[in-house]
């Protein structure tokens, strides 16, 4: 639907964090087994650039002194157990068509695997490591809050919000005023270590006028 909506004109971004960046993966190269098993979960790393062009990418809007401490400050969150490695990647015509890799990270073991990749021809860029724990998630110890970390994680959303107003969807203003999450009231359940902060609870509607 994503690269439909492109298609068609309407610059439409794709962010895909975690499981989406491995989800990506298995549906572009159209493999459910590309991914590989890496010891990551709960941990800080640094970046490796491989790109030395980052514009047009979420990196963009970096300045130099945070681009470096990306390479060699451990300012971003890690915490999965699948991946892909750089060579698997290349060795794949679809994903190695599709994506360009940013970065690689290395996991507790020293093995090394794509950690950003961004598509050559269309707004969607996936990360494995988790942009947004630095400056709302507490529940895990080794989740950055500097302030470095935060920055991270600040250039990177300003960077995605100036891709969707790109879009041409524009709903009606009663739409958006029904859908916007101010509508719900989250829920605090950093206390009960389920790693996340705070959730939403959405109510199943009845059915029984069906």
């Amino acid at each position: 639907m994503i690269l439909k909506k492109n298609d068609a004109g309407d610059h439409f971004p794709l962010y895909a964090i975690c499981l989406g960046f491995e989800l990506l993966t298995m549906i572009i190269s159209k493999n459910k087994k590309i991914l590989e098993s890496f010891s990551a979960a709960d941990m800080a790393s640094t970046l490796q650039f491989t790109e030395t062009n980052i514009e047009g990418t979420v990196f963009q809007r970096f300045p130099p002194d945070l681009l470096r401490k990306l390479s060699t400050d451990c300012i971003v969150m890690q915490n999965h157990h699948y991946g892909i490695s750089p060579e698997t990647l290349e060795e794949s015509q679809d994903l190695s068509s599709f994506f360009k890799i940013l970065t690689t990270s290395t996991d507790k073991d020293d093995k090394v695997y794509v950690s950003t990749v961004h598509a050559y021809h269309y707004p969607v860029t996936a990360s494995q490591w988790h942009l947004e724990k630095n400056a709302f998630e507490w529940g895990l110890p080794m989740i950055p809050h500097s302030e470095d970390a935060i920055h991270v994680t600040q250039h990177i959303a300003n960077f995605f919000i100036s891709e969707a107003r790109r879009s041409l969807n524009r709903p009606p203003i009663q739409d958006v005023l029904d859908n916007l999450i101010y509508n719900y009231s989250p829920t605090f359940c950093g206390k009960a270590g389920k790693g996340y902060d705070e959730v939403y609870i959405f109510k199943q509607p009845s059915l029984a006028h069906l």
